[in-house]
């Protein structure tokens, strides 16, 4: 979370170009949308799973990231592909994630009857598909959420490749154990992964590659591999220490 900022902090002073970037999760680690209650989360389980907890700079709900690609796009605010409201950005970055998904042979699509995002029932974001939201037979596929800054524009997603689902509600807070048992079944009847909706895996490096692809022919870009600048680095363990390892941060009420 810390170098998605930077990068959108670097972005925003013309030191970087617009990124596209891909990445996985090492230990899992729940994440927490910017305004959710540390209320939702059970402390004491996420300890005994090893999972690590973060709170996102973006909206939502809680999010279990392990056995999946993470995309984020960020880029200043006059760039085509994010100009506009977050809606009309959203449609044009769903385009590419519907692109990636077809060459990945998923039936996916962005249906644009359900509503925008507010306020969720539950506390996990894949039991609520918003508007676009990409969706297979009308299951969430993917999870993305979108931060519009004097900087730019920074959306990131989850798109679980693997694994069940239903593990997220082991690390949160519900009123009773029926409680629980009840919202891993109402996740699995509104959410999917890969595997699940293709019938078979998909290995992290051709959803990677998938995405990559679809990017560029959906939005007619053209890619440049790069690292993190030095500057980049540091500005992100400057964020770790402010912001995303800082207890004022994560466990807001």
């Amino acid at each position: 979370m810390a170098v998605d900022e930077a990068i959108l902090e670097a972005v925003g002073a013309q030191a970087s170009q617009p990124v596209l970037r891909l990445y996985a999760w090492e230990p899992p680690c729940l994440s927490l949308g910017y305004a959710q209650p540390i209320a939702d989360v059970d402390l004491d389980r996420l300890a005994a799973y090893g999972w690590e907890l973060v709170r996102r700079p973006t909206g939502g709900r809680a999010i279990l990231h392990t056995d999946e690609l993470t995309y984020s796009v960020i880029g200043p605010l006059d760039e085509p592909r994010l100009a506009g409201s977050v809606l009309e950005s959203y449609q044009r970055l769903a385009k590419a994630l519907l692109h990636a998904l077809t060459l990945l042979d998923a039936p996916a699509q962005a249906n644009p009857n359900t509503p925008l995002p507010g306020t969720p029932k539950g506390p996990v974001c894949f039991e609520v598909p918003s508007n676009y939201e990409i969706t297979v037979d009308g299951k969430k596929l993917i999870g993305s959420a979108q931060a519009r800054r004097r900087e730019g524009v920074l959306q990131h997603g989850s798109l679980p490749l693997v694994g069940d689902l239903k593990r997220i509600t082991l690390g949160l807070n519900y009123p009773s154990e029926s409680d629980r048992s009840a919202a891993a079944e109402r996740l699995l009847a509104h959410a999917t992964t890969l595997e699940a909706a293709l019938g078979r895996p998909v290995a992290w490096e051709s959803a990677a590659q998938a995405f990559t692809t679809a990017f560029g022919q959906a939005l007619n870009l053209t890619f440049e591999v790069t690292q993190l600048t030095q500057a980049e680095l540091c500005r992100a363990d400057e964020l770790v220490a402010e912001k995303y390892a800082n207890p004022e941060w994560t466990n807001r009420s």
